[in-house]
């Protein structure tokens, strides 16, 4: 039975591609599935695209396919990735360019028609809405704010890039899982709606999305986590799918990490709102029906997901201009940190009243005390604590006020209370995206989704 194997890239932008090295020189892969984008991701991306137009895609993704593909390409390892992030074009350029003055060869994809930008008055006159998923607020709050909008799109346009002969498929704002999904309804010959296989594929995705997540990494908790054997050698996920959708998952030989029962099931659950209605743009899981089998010695068998129909609609993540971020931080030492830290954000908020500064939304954390655990942190350790940094952070519609903010902190290195260090400066104000989640239909977006396939 012929079986395709996938191993994880990147689960993030800034990610490591070091354990890719051994997944394409040990591991057999077949497929390297990169994923670079967050909705977060995105943000950063139109903020490089606002200081050059050339840009807007994962800046990482060319040193890293720099470095891969010598050691891909003889191997015919194939390469998808959501790297192209706002402007995949641009990222194809730049990858083409670098090939050519290498004299590599490889037929470079791109996927493109997830940015709606331009057409939200097309689609408002439609009759999609796009309000606010969680809020229900109307767009129009932010119309005329907005800087970008972008479909998650499922995996057949890069199953198309594929039977079209690319060897790497730079694509924008698809479903993260869609980037595993794509090879194997392309190798393994499904169709688009045989649900039960969609929904196999879409949970090795969703196995494999996050790197090191699903082979050890930021796992367990109470010491679980350091049983984890050589977390700095640790190896990225492998999935083996056979045609009927079943799946072995492991990684390369001789890598750090563990891939089992526990490790599968952690990721598995991950980003999951309703385990019985985990909706992509393929297919809807119901996880309910997994069955995952460790065999041991690094190998966790998958089996048994039920899926059913695509939804109608598809997700939307549009950005806006969301006014402007000023930054302070200072720490104090024991005896008394916590309570010094307390002090120190009652005379900064004075001294934001005083000055008459317009903030719209304060944040104090206690660094070293509730910046990680929020609401859990437990009082009681509070007046332990050898060392605390009050870090507050504020939001205003004007970026004066937002650097004004910034400079209220050094006065309380000589007059605030005693053993202040760990001033980290005057930081610039920081331009704030927000995000706005919607939905369209799906026949407003899929026909305008196009695929590129040229030589390097």
């Amino acid at each position: 039975m012929k079986a395709v194997r996938i191993g994880a890239g990147l689960g993030f932008y800034g990610d490591s591609w070091r354990p890719v090295r051994a997944s394409i020189e040990r591991g057999g892969v077949q497929y390297v599935a990169s994923d670079h984008l967050s909705e977060l991701t995105l943000a950063i991306l139109q903020k490089d695209r606002q200081k050059d137009p050339s840009a807007g895609y994962a800046r990482d993704a060319l040193p890293m396919l720099l470095e891969l593909w010598p050691l891909a390409a003889p191997r015919g390892v194939k390469f998808v990735m959501n790297a192209g992030g706002l402007n995949p074009e641009g990222l194809r350029a730049a990858l083409a360019a670098a090939f050519r003055a290498k004299a590599w060869k490889a037929r470079i994809a791109t996927v493109s028609g997830d940015s709606v930008i331009e057409r939200l008055d097309e689609l408002r006159a439609a009759g999609e809405a796009l309000a606010h998923m969680d809020s229900g607020a109307d767009i129009e709050d932010v119309r005329e704010r907005l800087l970008f909008a972008n479909a998650y799109l499922g995996a057949q346009p890069i199953a198309e890039a594929l039977a079209r002969g690319a060897d790497i498929v730079l694509t924008g704002r698809v479903a993260d899982a869609a980037l595993s999904l794509g090879p194997l309804a392309h190798e393994l010959g499904w169709r688009w709606d045989d649900w039960d296989r969609l929904a196999q594929g879409l949970t090795v995705g969703h196995l494999l999305e996050c790197s090191g997540q699903a082979s050890g990494g930021n796992f367990g908790s109470a010491l679980e986590w350091a049983k984890i054997p050589d977390l700095l050698h640790l190896g990225y996920p492998i999935a083996e799918v056979s045609a009927d959708g079943a799946a072995l998952l492991t990684k390369a030989p001789g890598t750090g990490g563990r891939v089992s029962f526990d490790t599968l099931r952690q990721q598995l659950l991950y980003e999951v709102h309703d385990p019985h209605a985990y909706v992509s743009p393929d297919v809807v899981l119901d996880m309910g029906t997994l069955r995952l089998e460790d065999l041991g010695d690094e190998r966790v068998r998958v089996t048994g997901a039920a899926g059913a129909p695509r939804p109608a609609k598809l997700k939307i993540v549009a950005g806006y201009h969301d006014g402007w971020m000023g930054t302070g931080m200072i720490g104090f030492s024991w005896p008394d940190a916590y309570r010094k830290c307390e002090a120190g954000a009652a005379i900064i908020r004075a001294l934001v009243a005083e000055h008459g500064l317009p903030v719209e939304d304060t944040r104090v954390e206690y660094v070293g005390y509730d910046s990680l655990l929020g609401a859990n942190a437990d009082p009681a350790c509070r007046e332990q604590l050898n060392e605390c940094f009050l870090r507050m952070t504020v939001r205003s519609r004007e970026k004066r006020a937002a650097e004004a903010f910034a400079r209220l902190f050094p006065w309380l290195g000589l007059s605030g209370p005693p053993y202040a260090g760990g001033f980290h400066g005057i930081e610039r104000a920081k331009e704030l995206l927000g995000v706005w989640p919607t939905l369209a239909a799906r026949e407003q977006i899929e026909p305008h989704v196009s695929v590129s396939v040229e030589d390097a």
